[in-house]
């Protein structure tokens, strides 16, 4: 018989989570992070009586500094760069194990050969010492988690590995990819982050005229670092991936058009982006904004303002450094009037 891997037991499990559901008896356990036996989006680690509940799932995030409101999105990273697609941490107590993978035996749907094999391997005939029992509060069996119900590329790496024990302030075994650190956590964090919308003020705020130029800037307030925690409480790892603003990048929506400064790039100065317009100023430069050449006749000009985030982890253990940078942006219309002259 061919081997098998977890990815081949996750089909079975979803199998026999129908087959049980089906039939009207109670449905196969739903494992730490995983649904009907497929892998889900982990979300936390704590301990609920027999196992790891599975609204924990393996990271908690704490979202309490992050950006808020209804424009409020994530970030793009300026690289190639993405967060893990999978990971291994703690999935089961002893009993919780054992609890979700009995019902895939005794369906039979991955063979008896196997059967017979993972019952030898997890020790399922001794009662006592069954997987681990005799060892339980004392370490947990790990598994593989999924960064997103999308299944993003790569996500079965991680389910090339089966279950396997490692007792509590142990690391895991070397040649286990992506086991869960704190550099990992932030990474995870990363993608949790939202930022504020970046619309931009604008003066004149309604319309702007042709070769006027037109200040931009945002508000202070809006644009202060943003962070996420992720944790695995269990294990009392935890990292904390932080966003802060640097610079915005104007692009007028049209090349008859000047920017200030000559880059469109607009840095932060004094924790702010830009400086709001006031009286006295009409024959000064703008810090930060645009200048329109030509009319946007009926229509209007599709003005993009993207904001450039600088992302940095600190981490369990004095762990930290840097990750690549976010960016968020959004369009908004600008009207771009003709100049009327009066003739007397």
């Amino acid at each position: 018989m061919p081997a098998l891997t977890r990815k081949h037991l996750l089909l079975a499990a979803g199998a026999v989570a129908l087959v049980l559901t089906a039939s009207g008896t109670a449905q196969a356990e739903k494992g730490f992070g995983e649904t009907d036996g497929q892998p889900g989006h982990g979300t936390g680690a704590e301990v609920n009586g027999d196992k790891l509940s599975v609204s924990a799932g393996g990271v908690v995030f704490d979202h309490s500094k992050n950006g808020t409101g209804a424009k409020a999105g994530t970030l793009t990273s300026t690289t190639s760069w993405t967060p893990p697609p999978c990971w291994h941490a703690p999935k089961y107590t002893p009993e919780g194990l054992q609890k979700y993978l009995e019902p895939i035996w005794e369906a039979g749907s991955t063979g008896h050969t196997w059967d017979a094999e993972q019952r030898e391997k997890y020790n399922a005939n001794d009662e006592k010492k069954a997987f681990n029992k005799d060892k339980s509060g004392e370490g947990y069996w790990w598994g593989a988690y999924v960064n997103d119900k999308t299944f993003p590329p790569g996500w079965d790496s991680c389910y090339e590995d089966e279950y396997f024990w490692v007792d509590t302030g142990d690391a895991p075994p070397a040649n286990i990819e992506n086991a869960i650190t704190p550099e990992i956590l932030a990474q995870l964090a990363y993608a949790e982050i939202r930022v504020p919308g970046t619309k931009v003020t604008l003066a004149p705020e309604n319309a702007t005229k042709v070769n006027l130029p037109t200040w931009a800037w945002l508000d202070a307030a809006d644009f202060k670092p943003v962070s996420v925690t992720a944790s695995v409480p269990v294990l009392g790892l935890e990292a904390t991936a932080t966003a802060e603003p640097v610079s915005l990048q104007i692009e007028p929506g049209t090349k008859d058009a000047v920017t200030y400064p000559a880059s469109g790039v607009c840095e932060i100065n004094n924790g702010r982006i830009g400086e709001p317009y006031a009286k006295g100023k009409a024959d000064q430069t703008p810090p930060c904004g645009v200048k329109y050449l030509r009319s946007s006749g009926d229509g209007t000009f599709p003005l993009q303002a993207t904001i450039t985030w600088e992302i940095h982890w600190t981490g369990t253990g004095g762990a930290g450094g840097d990750l690549p940078d976010g960016e968020f942006g959004a369009t908004q219309d600008v009207v771009v009037q003709e100049i009327q002259a009066i003739n007397r």
